[in-house]
């Protein structure tokens, strides 16, 4: 994931996309064809695997990257939140293709999900637009006033006609009350790419990564446990417990969405990260102890627990991502998005890989275990926020305090006749 954060942002995100979709399609498609070919070597699935895993590095940094050039940070929270439902349908769609074959024909269970996802490369290489200057919008506005100057003057009040939308490029040049036909649009030089020690060294990166590795050894704990969780303690077969593990992801949609609109509506991403991370710890010490006690109790406890759990994940690799790829400390320079993206989900992609292999190793001794497990690592995923929180926290406070400055200035005025 580092090292395709890098190469993403100095190649063509739709020719780099695209041919790791269809790559990533095609090893996948190969891991299901072991079944019908008959392959019992365990060396063919690791290195198989092994290749997918790495091409499949190609999509969440290309990916945020394009949405992070199209969209500004104003309503960028509620926007990747809608966005990032994909990644739980992703799942859910997922569970259920290989629920459908797990009993009868389990290469399948492999082989569909990689048609789909090359014949969706495909579509994505003739219909991505990377830039919204390449279809001649707008760019978005990536930092909000107060970013731009402390002092509290608006982009309006400086320079009222550089005012950009700050949702994204929703408005085309001729609609423009400068008219851009009469100026030749000259071409802008490319700032260049950041590098993978620039990328750390902007303000939040390491405390989200690190926050995320633990947030996402939670996540993926869940989403390849969850089925053998549900068969060993609620007794539901295979497939029925498939389908039933997907409410984990149906509640990460709506807790992305959730953590969205509140990050946009309070400006504190880390503050969202955070409370959302505490009230999650006692969440699944409930679902282990009470989770099973009838179909009702376990849909509710489950759609809770995956709001809670992937809200913070799924905001972290979306808005927060985008939001320090295009930092203020970068002066308008976009091409870190890609780098900065990769970083901090290659992070969490050692969580995503260590989770489950404790779970592996936790299980023998008890389910409790293995929850008490998840339960520390959520703790230390909202500690590892905590200056984050402390710094959104003292931004609060100081417009505030300006604003107290102000009523008082305001009431001895009128007092003394001024």
């Amino acid at each position: 994931m580092f090292i395709s954060g890098i190469f993403g942002e100095r190649l063509p995100l739709r020719y780099y996309l695209s041919g790791g979709m269809v790559v990533s399609g095609l090893f996948t498609a190969l891991f299901g064809l072991g079944y019908f070919w008959d392959i019992h070597v365990l060396w063919y699935f690791i290195i198989v695997q092994v290749c997918n895993g790495l091409v499949q590095t190609t999509g969440w940094p290309a990916v945020v990257a394009c949405v992070g050039n199209w969209f500004g940070k104003g309503k960028r929270g509620l926007i990747m939140g809608i966005w990032n439902s994909h990644t739980s349908v992703g799942n859910i769609l997922g569970s259920l293709i290989a629920g459908a074959w797990v009993s009868s024909a389990w290469g399948l269970s492999f082989i569909v999900p990689g048609i789909i996802i090359a014949v969706m490369g495909v579509i994505c290489f003739f219909f991505l637009v990377e830039y919204p200057e390449d279809v001649d919008c707008n760019p978005p506005q990536h930092h909000t006033a107060a970013d731009e100057d402390p002092g509290g003057v608006t982009t309006s009040e400086k320079d009222p006609e550089a005012v950009i939308s700050n949702e994204g490029p929703l408005s085309l040049p001729g609609q423009s009350s400068v008219d851009h036909s009469k100026s030749p649009k000259e071409p802008a030089e490319k700032p260049e790419a950041i590098s993978f020690l620039g990328a750390l060294r902007i303000p939040g990166v390491v405390e989200f990564s690190l926050c995320l590795l633990f947030a996402k050894l939670v996540s993926y704990t869940f989403l390849y446990w969850l089925p053998l969780y549900i068969v060993n303690v609620a007794h539901f077969g295979a497939k029925e417990a498939g389908d039933l593990s997907t409410l984990f992801d149906v509640g990460g949609i709506l807790g992305g969405i959730f953590a969205g609109l509140i990050s946009d509506y309070t400006g504190g991403r880390a503050t969202t990260c955070c409370v959302m991370l505490v009230v999650a710890a006692p969440m699944l010490f409930l679902y282990n102890h009470v989770g099973q006690n009838g179909i009702g109790v376990s849909v509710a406890m489950l759609i809770i627990c995956g709001a809670l759990v992937n809200g913070p994940y799924a905001l972290i690799t979306t808005a927060v991502s985008a939001d320090l790829g295009t930092h203020e400390s970068l002066k308008g320079n976009a091409k870190a998005l890609s780098t900065v993206t990769a970083i901090i989900d290659g992070t969490g992609s050692v969580g995503a890989a260590l989770g489950p292999l404790l779970a592996g190793l936790i299980s023998p001794t008890g389910w409790n275990n293995v929850f008490y497990m998840l339960i520390a690592a959520d703790v230390l995923a909202c500690l590892l926020l905590a200056r984050v929180v402390v710094k959104e926290a003292r931004g609060w406070c100081g417009p505030m305090a300006r604003q107290r400055g102000s009523s008082v200035q305001l009431t001895e005025s009128v007092m003394d006749g001024k």
